[in-house]
């Protein structure tokens, strides 16, 4: 087992997500019995799977005496929220640095300030939690390349900034997956699920990375499906293995195999954060069957390719699936046009 307590980690989060049947879907389905991980409940404001990697970041921004946050992500990102109230309750400033979205059609909306973002969702909370200063930059800027621009003119200033990378997904972030995927297998043991497939969002892909090191350094063989929200599969199988090989590497472990890696990009449909109808499907599903919120950019997209894989017969009625929620709830409020 990876000896992640000699790892510096703050505590978000009192224990364990709850993993949940969801047998009313499972009917609806017809297919594998589904099961959640419900890490929408994680800690921080509204929660999300960013919390996590934020434990093992933020310790070791304080570990280098940092007094300022500096990170990027698109205008209603999860991870600048959760970034952001990780920073009011260790007393820090956070400055955030995000790019507008695109248009309905997947075109950009214009000049970076000629239309400011809603007031509502992440954005809404980016104001109440107070952030230092949000940056709204053009659809395609070089936002880490702003946030190292800034960070060298707060230390001119005198002050410690450490810079978060978009989703927190590097290999510090990526332990908190490592440490999810021992969770996830003592979960499995006490409700006796012997061999599921775990099914999850994969977008900056510190998540899926994190789990798939987690999974191999047990010895496991529970094989993860990642559903790209924002790549092609060509694209992003790269993306994960790169960063799988890194988070390996830090914890000094060998490397996992290379089929342990599948992202899927059949289901980002016509961009990232862009909707589809089998998204807005799977919303529905999810909260009709389990009143349960999915968000429409990343754990939308992952239980539509879900409910394709099951409709197109990938899992037997034998089989067990446990859907990864990555949280991202309050975006779902920034796009309600696409449920109208």
């Amino acid at each position: 087992m990876v000896a992640l307590n000699e790892i510096p980690r703050r505590r978000y989060t009192a224990g364990p997500t709850p993993l949940e049947h969801l047998r009313r879907l499972s009917a609806e389905l017809g297919g594998p019995q589904v099961w959640i991980k419900r890490d929408d409940r994680l800690g921080l404001t509204q929660g999300g799977n960013k919390t996590r990697k934020l434990e093992f970041l933020i310790a070791d921004a304080l570990k280098q005496g940092a007094d300022t946050l500096i990170t990027v992500g698109g205008v209603q990102s999860n991870h600048c929220r959760l970034t952001l109230s990780a920073a009011r309750t260790e007393g820090l400033d956070c400055h955030l640095i995000v790019e507008e979205d695109l248009g309905p059609d997947g075109t950009a909306l214009g000049p970076a300030g000629a239309n400011p973002p809603e007031h509502t969702g992440n954005f809404l909370l980016f104001d109440l939690l107070g952030a230092d200063s949000v940056t709204v930059l053009g659809h395609g800027a070089d936002l880490l390349g702003e946030a190292e621009i800034l960070a060298e003119k707060l230390r001119d200033e005198g002050r410690i900034p450490y810079v978060i990378p978009v989703g927190g997904s590097n290999p510090i972030g990526a332990l908190g997956y490592v440490d999810c995927a021992h969770e996830l297998l003592d979960q499995f043991a006490a409700v006796g699920l012997d061999s599921p497939t775990i099914v999850t969002p994969s977008g900056s892909a510190g998540m899926q990375a994190g789990l798939v090191v987690g999974l191999h350094s047990e010895g496991s063989t529970v094989p993860i499906i990642g559903i790209n929200v924002s790549r092609t599969q060509a694209e992003q199988e790269p993306k994960i293995v790169n960063l799988v090989d890194s988070t390996a590497r830090f914890l000094n472990l060998p490397p996992a195999p290379r089929d342990a890696t599948t992202g899927l990009g059949d289901y980002v449909g016509t961009g990232y954060a862009l909707p589809t109808p089998e998204m807005v499907e799977a919303v529905r599903l999810f909260a009709r069957t389990e009143g349960i919120l999915l968000d429409p950019v990343y754990t939308g997209k992952a239980a539509a390719g879900l409910i394709d894989l099951i409709r197109s017969g990938r899992f037997s009625s034998e089989d067990a699936v446990v859907f990864v929620h990555s949280g991202g709830v309050p975006g779902l409020y920034a796009r309600t046009q696409a449920f109208a």
